[in-house]
């Protein structure tokens, strides 16, 4: 593989530049080598400086597992607790090009409990190599690889079979491992699988055939990158180009700008906005190196159009007569990332392309075994569980099913709170059904039930621990309202769970089910004209936000019931305390289930600095001040 000469650097770049991109990943179990054989591509690419070498022959002696040989691994492996244990931990990337190609490879870990990173690393790769150490075969962790390769859109394979030095280059395993593995892969959607016979260590087989492997005629690694089709399905796509920012340096400009995800595009041809359906045509594709008379997929360009239309950034520009699916219900597969449990119905982000929306899962159908690829139902899912269930989000979204495009049918699922990533998704299909449903329209509203009863419908949400003395405060306040006049109504949590909610029992999971329930009944008698007193634990936060989001502004009012747990185990009014502690009910809250303090609630009752009376006398008065009540 010898370099081309060049004569001065700019006729290198202009030839970098016309060099195609493969980006790809290696997987598979631990210690199968796969640090190893990036390391030997970027060695004998002649990628590594003087320098680099002179730094990795000195950590081969300090940390390398080769003897007294260079251990390319160190290459990639570049954490320190990496470099201790021998093992990839974060997802290592890698440049690096030949004569006919530019990769970037992505070295993901082999552990179980890094399968997260290994779904990053295969997010935005279009190839998987696959290693399998020879000496132990296709392993459990060789099939979760394979599964989640699949499942995010990778349609091409490389089955590596490393290490083939140590079970003397026998043709028999090699042979053996292949046909266990294309048994296996024949359940999944790759479009091409091609297995080859390496030592990483030694280079056999992985830039140039090896003399070691006469009865393998098939080609070396780094042929096959080169050569192995990737392309053409995106550019064979129908145009689309999510808007990621609208560029307006002056009057007379104004540009979208974004990343062609699938397609091709030329001044002159029309284009749709997905979500208004609004027409234009293509006037300039403008770049920093001028304008283009076409771009492709991949590309990062700034179209102006013809018309001034309204479009925005997480709007999605597409061709007209080939436009996506739109709906705020689908069906996906979901990779969660999170040691936190998802927890169907509760409220999460959802990222898709520039859009980001309010979402939950309201319906987890079954989880899949990544090794077997079974079905089991499942009621929640834990760190790097896959599983498949129906959708909801706060609007309709633009989208193509993944199989159809990556891009455009992929999304991460945001934590409201800790604004961090905890699930990545691939949707498979919209719900028919959420189109439909529609809103009737009523000549009687909220406004004129108000006016009716004199009041300005309200919801009083009271939280805090069993035994606070909630349910007492409530019962004081409604009476005080109902005395003066006042249309009301309590849903307490005992009562709701012997009728609406008794289906429920008391896991994570039933208790976000609850309160989703409750808060949409709520907003049901808001919506009647009624001020309605919530008495419910409510323990977590982020169902506390999904019942003010479901109303407007100025009609939750959060009250926080601030009794001490050990007042609350004093009082122990129903017994539930004694018995939880006694280990005969499980999930109680402040014992064995959390309780998540309000962090901004309008009232705070501290029930030690006064009586239950004195507590609703206040509660009433605060509605005075707000103007609620007269």
């Amino acid at each position: 593989m010898q370099a081309p000469e060049f004569h001065d650097l700019a006729e290198y770049l202009a030839s970098q530049e016309k060099k195609s991109l493969l980006r790809f990943l290696t997987c598979g179990s631990v210690d199968d080598g796969k640090s190893t054989l990036i390391g030997r591509l970027l060695y004998d690419s002649k990628l590594i400086f003087e320098d680099h070498l002179t730094a990795l022959t000195k950590d081969s002696v300090k940390h390398g597992t080769t003897g007294e040989d260079i251990d390319l691994a160190l290459l990639v492996d570049g954490l320190e607790a990496e470099r201790e244990q021998g093992i990839t931990i974060d997802v290592a990337y890698r440049f690096f090009a030949t004569s006919a190609r530019k990769f970037i490879v992505a070295d993901t870990p082999g552990h179980e409990q890094y399968t997260r990173n290994m779904a990053t690393g295969a997010s935005n790769s279009e190839l998987a190599v696959i290693l399998i150490d020879a000496r132990k075969g296709v392993l459990t962790q060789t099939r979760r690889h394979a599964f989640i390769v699949s499942l995010l859109g990778i349609r091409h394979v490389v089955l590596a079979i490393n290490k083939i030095d140590l079970v003397d280059f026998s043709q028999e395993i090699f042979d053996t491992i292949s046909a266990e593995f294309a048994e296996f892969a024949g359940k999944l959607k790759f479009e091409s699988v091609v297995a080859i016979p390496i030592s990483a260590r030694y280079g056999d087989n992985v830039i140039a055939p090896s003399p070691r492997t006469p009865w393998y005629s098939g080609p070396s690694l780094i042929e096959h990158l080169e050569t192995v089709d990737v392309e053409t399905e995106l550019s064979a796509g129908p145009f689309r180009m999510p808007v990621q920012w609208v560029n307006r340096p002056n009057l007379d400009f104004r540009g979208f700008a974004g990343t062609i995800v699938s397609g091709r595009v030329s001044p002159g041809d029309d284009i749709a906005v997905a979500k208004s359906g609004r027409i234009s045509r293509v006037k300039q594709i403008a770049t920093l190196d001028g304008d283009l008379p076409e771009a492709v997929a991949g590309q990062a360009v700034t179209l102006t159009l013809e018309d001034e239309i309204d479009i925005s950034r997480g709007d999605v520009l597409v061709a007209p007569q080939a436009r996506p699916e739109m709906a705020d219900q689908f069906a996906a597969h979901l990779l969660w990332m999170a040691d936190e449990e998802l927890l169907p119905h509760r409220q999460y982000l959802l990222k898709i392309g520039t859009q980001t929306v309010p979402a939950q899962v309201t319906q987890l159908k079954h989880k899949v075994d990544v090794n077997t690829l079974d079905h089991f139902a499942a009621r929640t899912l834990q760190l790097n569980e896959v599983g498949y269930g129906n959708f909801s989000t706060g609007e309709p979204i633009v989208f193509d099913p993944y199989a159809d495009n990556r891009d455009m049918g992929s999304f991460v699922i945001i934590d409201r709170f800790t604004n961090g990533t905890v699930g990545a998704g691939m949707i498979e299909f919209g719900l028919r059904r959420a189109t439909n449903v529609h809103w009737q329209a009523l000549d009687v509203d909220v406004s004129s039930r108000a006016e009716l009863k004199h009041q300005k419908p309200c919801v009083l949400w009271f939280t805090g621990l069993s035994g606070s003395g909630k349910s007492t405060v409530a019962n004081l306040v409604e009476k005080r309202l109902f005395a003066q006049g006042r249309h009301t109504y309590i849903l307490d949590g005992d009562n709701v769970r012997h009728g609406l909610n008794r289906d429920l029992g008391f896991t994570d999971a039933d208790r976000v089910e609850n309160i989703r329930r409750v808060a949409e009944a709520a907003k049901l008698f808001v919506d009647a004209g009624l001020i309605v007193l919530v008495s419910f634990i409510s323990p977590f936060r982020s169902e506390r936000r999904l019942a003010r989001d479901l109303l407007k502004e100025g009609q939750f009012i959060e009250i926080f019931v601030d009794t001490p747990l050990e007042v609350c185990i004093a009082r122990d009014p129903k017994g539930l305390y004694k018995r939880a502690q006694a280990g005969e009910i499980k999930n109680f809250t402040g014992i064995d289930s959390p309780y998540e303090r309000p962090e901004n609630p309008e009232l705070v009752l501290k029930m030690e600095t006064g009586s239950a009376e004195d507590m609703a006398e206040r509660i009433v008065a605060y509605l005075r001040e707000q103007g609620l009540v007269p």
